[in-house]
């Protein structure tokens, strides 16, 4: 097959085409700043609000991957344009192509977050649409590469857990994660929302202390109220500007109490399945960091 593929350098996209390669699938795959020759992958110079790159990025292929999509953003507008109108524009060059759309949890609870309520929309948009399509919500994305968590595992190796109310939380293997997409991508006629984690439901001290097992540390779990996460999230921009991790908007999600995948949304076992324990990926990407035992 021929595979589309948006957000190709993101986290999530660099596995998802390198998924797709082993599989023996050709990539187009949309960037916005020239990149090595790969082979299987051509690579389309453009972004989701330029028309005539989308249109070449689709022409002739069998099937759309669209990874890309905004996860930190000054307000609501910036995740418009990222998730909502980048998602539009993808649908309108797509046509009636297969779809399969990366979502996030964070969809099931649209009120807590510009983030969770533009990938909301987006996913109103994508069914609405006359693509064959799928969406797949996961849980949090973590493996070699993996920005997001990054201050954790570093905090971990420092014997310190700074967490939000407690909860739960699952996680996904990167590689589990673009497995799921490529499959997918290879099967249509699947109009439906799967909820993707792989099958573990950890407390957040849990969570914190198996992190802290992957840096050779014992972990003091700290449960912060959310309204001083919310001074956390000031003070974090005020150091790290546009780059800081904890920001207002994620504290709305971050204080939610469950955020697990429903037995029911998970994709049936005869597509797909996890296949990377919580442990070993967590040693993986604490090596990965350079802070692994």
């Amino acid at each position: 097959m021929i595979l589309a593929i948006t957000g190709g350098t993101g986290f999530v996209g660099r596995s998802t085409i390198a998924r797709a390669l082993a599989e023996g699938h050709a990539v187009r795959a949309l960037v916005r700043r020239p990149q090595p020759a790969r082979s299987g992958v051509d690579w389309i110079a453009g972004s989701l609000n330029d028309p005539g790159a989308l249109e070449a990025l689709v022409d002739g292929a069998d099937a759309v991957l669209h990874v890309a999509g905004v996860v930190n953003a000054p307000d609501r507008a910036g995740f418009v344009a990222g998730n909502v109108t980048g998602t539009q524009a993808m649908l309108a060059a797509s046509g009636t192509r297969r779809f399969v759309h990366v979502s996030s949890l964070s969809a099931r609870e649209p009120q807590l977050s510009n983030y969770g309520w533009s990938k909301r929309e987006a996913e109103a948009c994508v069914m609405a649409s006359a693509a064959d399509w799928t969406i797949v919500r996961p849980t949090g994305v973590y493996g070699p590469g993996d920005t997001e968590l990054r201050d954790m595992f570093r905090l971990a190796r420092a014997g310190l857990a700074l967490l939000p109310p407690p909860g739960r939380v699952s996680l996904i293997h990167v590689d589990d994660l673009a497995r799921l997409l490529v499959a997918l991508a290879e099967r249509p006629g699947e109009r439906t929302v799967y909820e993707a984690d792989d099958g573990n439901a950890l407390t957040h001290g849990a969570l914190a202390a198996a992190i802290g097992r992957a840096v050779g540390r014992r972990v003091l779990p700290l449960h912060l109220p959310k309204a001083l996460l919310q001074v956390g999230a000031r003070l974090d921009g005020a150091i790290r500007g546009a780059g800081a991790k904890l920001t207002s908007d994620r504290v709305g999600y971050l204080s939610h109490p469950d955020w697990t995948a429903r037995a029911a949304c998970r994709p049936p076992a005869t597509l797909w399945t996890p296949t990377i324990a919580l442990t070993d990926g967590l040693a993986e990407t604490a090596r990965a960091y350079g802070i692994g035992r």
